[in-house]
């Protein structure tokens, strides 16, 4: 098939790499030229594993193209999928423009029968609008050309968004027409060879799905973590709990791993946007307080280290140095949004604290972007023991595989305290005994005085 994705990130880019891979033929739109000039001479705008490849090799077969024309795409494409950002607003409520300005460029200048799917995480009631933003546009020209707006939500996890488009672990589409229907089904069936995944539901259900499983993955973040500062307070070792918590099939272990909070492009942003969603919608105050603790909740979880940093070393941290090894919000990926980092970071060095932070992806997205201009914070990305020297501790907050097997003896000697908290849990306790660590993590029972610290 003939396929347009516009907007080319961290869903557009693997999601048109993949159909690429199936034999489709894709024209990749995005209003960034730099981007595109970049993907043109094989420069990647993201960090993915397995994506490079994949891209290069949609590009040699001619299966990829890269543009900034919309008037290309639209000439070219039979089906049209929307995945540019849906940032939070002020309110929290997601921030429709980006989607509705691609609405308005495909009502003005198509020019044959489209199907528009919605890939970008929306709230219900999105496709509707795209609908009548295209119809409008067409009226204006006094056309009258057949189109369909589908719902078809993403469920690419960053640092796997290939593999999940590769293995989908399903595929929602919300349409009421059942030929559209079927040719979506075609165009997902390459990847659903072995068992078909394909889950034809309304329009509306689809945008709720999307929303309702990362709020649903959020929530078990949160409570795990809320799990843990019980275990703390009790001397207990949340490791365990979790474990036996997971071993129940109706409750299983996945996301089941208590940590110093969940970050990224969706969780944050989902959460939020359903509870604005829902308080437009009028629900009742008990769900509201349900929906609104799950990022209450996250929101503390980020500034647990800091405060378990400042129980140990005091408020006033003055001329002690700090290593951080973790900026992006998790592994495999070089994405920093909503990241524990950016809190632990800036908790520490307001307190006058200097920071040198370890990333194999994300450095120059923290220089950049998300810690630009702080001052007390400097960076490393090739080798994670040169920031050790002198730091007072050492500080984990991504749970990269590079972290979780170091030279205990090399951190040691390196470090001015045989002193480490890990946001991520990648340690045994009674490795970190016979190491002589002093060990914090979240919920492993370390009894520390966070709690009373202020932030």
């Amino acid at each position: 098939m003939r396929v347009g994705v516009v907007g080319i990130g961290f869903v557009g880019l693997p999601l048109a790499a993949a159909f690429a891979e199936m034999g489709n033929e894709i024209w990749c739109l995005d209003t960034d030229a730099k981007k595109i000039e970049g993907l043109k001479n094989g420069i990647l705008p993201i960090e993915e594993p397995g994506l490079e490849s994949l891209v290069k090799k949609g590009a040699e077969h001619k299966l990829l193209h890269f543009t900034t024309d919309y008037d290309e795409t639209l000439a070219n494409a039979e089906i049209v999928f929307i995945a540019v950002g849906t940032p939070p607003g002020d309110d929290g409520s997601a921030d429709l423009r980006y989607v509705e300005g691609v609405a308005r460029e495909i009502g003005s200048r198509m020019k044959h029968p489209l199907i528009v799917a919605d890939k970008s995480t929306v709230p219900v009631g999105t496709a509707e609008r795209v609908k009548a933003i295209i119809q409008g546009e067409l009226d204006k020209r006094g056309e009258n050309i057949e189109f369909h707006v589908v719902s078809n939500p993403e469920f690419m996890a960053e640092g796997r968004a290939v593999k999940d488009m590769m293995e989908p672990s399903r595929v929602v589409l919300g349409t009421d027409n059942d030929e559209v229907a079927e040719k979506m089904h075609q165009l997902y069936k390459p990847f659903m060879m072995s068992v078909d995944r394909f889950h034809r539901v309304g329009v509306r259900a689809a945008e709720l799905i999307k929303y309702s499983s990362n709020t649903n993955l959020a929530m078990k973040i949160s409570y795990i973590n809320a799990i843990a500062a019980i275990s703390e307070l009790l001397g207990s070792d949340v490791e365990h709990v979790a474990e036996g918590m997971g071993s129940d099939p109706r409750i299983g272990n996945s996301f089941l791993h208590a940590s110093c909070g969940y970050g990224g492009s969706c969780f944050p942003k989902d959460v939020k946007a359903l509870v604005k969603s829902s308080e437009k919608l009028g629900l009742p105050e008990p769900y509201l307080k349900l929906l609104r603790a799950i990022e209450e909740v996250n929101d503390y979880q980020k500034t647990v280290i800091p405060r378990k940093v400042i129980a140990k070393f005091g408020e006033d941290l003055a001329g002690k140095k700090f290593a951080l090894w973790g900026l992006a919000f998790k592994a495999n990926t070089n994405d920093m949004r909503e990241s524990a980092s950016i809190t632990i970071v800036d908790e520490l060095v307001k307190r006058g604290a200097q920071v040198i932070a370890y990333d194999p992806l994300a450095v120059e997205e923290a220089k950049e972007v998300y810690l630009s201009g702080r001052e007390g914070v400097s960076y490393e990305e090739h080798d994670k023991y040169a920031i050790l020297d002198g730091c007072e501790a050492l500080i984990i907050a991504t749970e990269t595989k590079e972290y979780r097997s170091p030279d205990f003896k090399r951190l040691k000697s390196l470090l001015k305290n045989p002193v480490i908290f890990d946001g991520r849990n990648l340690f045994d306790i009674p490795v970190m005994k016979e190491e002589g660590f002093e060990y914090y993590a979240i919920g492993r029972g370390d009894r520390s005085e966070y709690q009373q610290v202020k932030i």
